[in-house]
């Protein structure tokens, strides 16, 4: 399955949501895709991965990169997951302290 990413914007904010597989063929796109919205002045992105079928550690690596990017341009990256295979991934990772992760793209919106 390819890799679909829909962005929309509310306000000072975007989601982004991620369908698909994230993976080593795929991640460049997430990659560029955040950091044009990112380079673009938003202050709070919102990162929805509820539609995410597979992440590898690619996947993973493009999110830690967003993230590093976001930073100091005074951008918040957030998380929406709710697949526990998806949150365990973080967890074993250690990925769930770095990043704010929420359950619902409601949530991460409001705390922004």
């Amino acid at each position: 399955m390819n890799l679909s990413l829909t962005a929309s914007s509310t306000g000072v904010q975007t989601v982004l949501e991620v369908c698909g597989e994230l993976d080593v063929h795929s991640a460049t796109q997430l990659t560029d895709r955040l950091s044009q919205i990112i380079s673009s002045g938003q202050q709070s992105v919102v990162v929805d991965l509820s539609w995410l079928s597979f992440i590898d550690s690619t996947g993973l690596g493009a999110l830690v990169a967003a993230r590093n990017q976001a930073q100091p341009a005074g951008a918040v990256l957030r998380l929406v997951c709710r697949a526990e295979r998806t949150l365990k991934l973080f967890r074993i990772t250690g990925l769930d302290a770095v990043f704010d992760i929420y359950p619902a793209v409601s949530e991460a919106i409001a705390a922004g």
